[in-house]
């Protein structure tokens, strides 16, 4: 029997999302965007929500392509205000077109979004070694210079704190417990 982050409580779409992609390096600017939309969408919220709304998002937001995102209007906002497949907050939803407008810029200048947000963390995953849950910060020095610098950018919903999931969810950072199957297979 493998053993697993506690955080997952059993759930199967807990399960699937720890056990293949929580923690995983990821280096594609579209995904890197959805990770940041989904995480600026969970605050407040429980991350089994969003998960569970995730393919719901993808439609909605044309699968995070951030030139299309960065082109919706008043109209096309009121629409995903109306989508009750995702989480129908104003502010969330409009923040996600002001970060895809952010992200472009970030790209013409840094060449894409992936070189840009990896320089937190000097290009290679922090490999931290928690023993349990309880040692993990909810934030970190790097979150908070990469949420000081988002936001100096336009970037909305990025605080440290999201920030630091969102570290976690692309795999900026190893925080599975040294005991999780997924901790030594990710540090290699």
């Amino acid at each position: 029997m493998k053993i697993r982050c506690p955080w997952i409580n059993n759930d199967p779409v807990m399960t699937e999302y720890h056990d293949q992609e929580w923690g995983v390096p990821v280096h594609d600017d579209s995904l890197l965007f959805e990770f940041l939309v989904l995480d600026g969408a969970q605050a407040g919220l429980s991350w089994t929500t969003i998960l569970k709304k995730r393919e719901n998002y993808r439609l909605a937001f044309d699968y995070f392509d951030p030139e299309k995102v960065s082109s919706y209007n008043d109209e096309k906002i009121g629409e995903l205000i109306k989508n009750s497949g995702i989480v129908r907050n104003r502010l969330k939803i409009r923040s996600a077109v002001v970060n895809a407008r952010a992200l472009l810029d970030i790209q013409r200048e840094f060449g894409s979004f992936d070189f840009y947000i990896w320089k937190f963390v000097g290009g290679m995953p922090i490999q931290n070694n928690w023993e349990k849950m309880e040692e993990i910060p909810s934030s970190t020095s790097e979150s908070e210079n990469m949420s000081s610098d988002l936001k100096k950018r336009g970037f909305k919903f990025v605080g440290p704190t999201i920030c630091y999931a969102f570290m976690q969810a692309v795999g900026m950072v190893n925080d599975h417990i040294v005991d999780c199957f997924r901790h030594s297979e990710l540090k290699r």
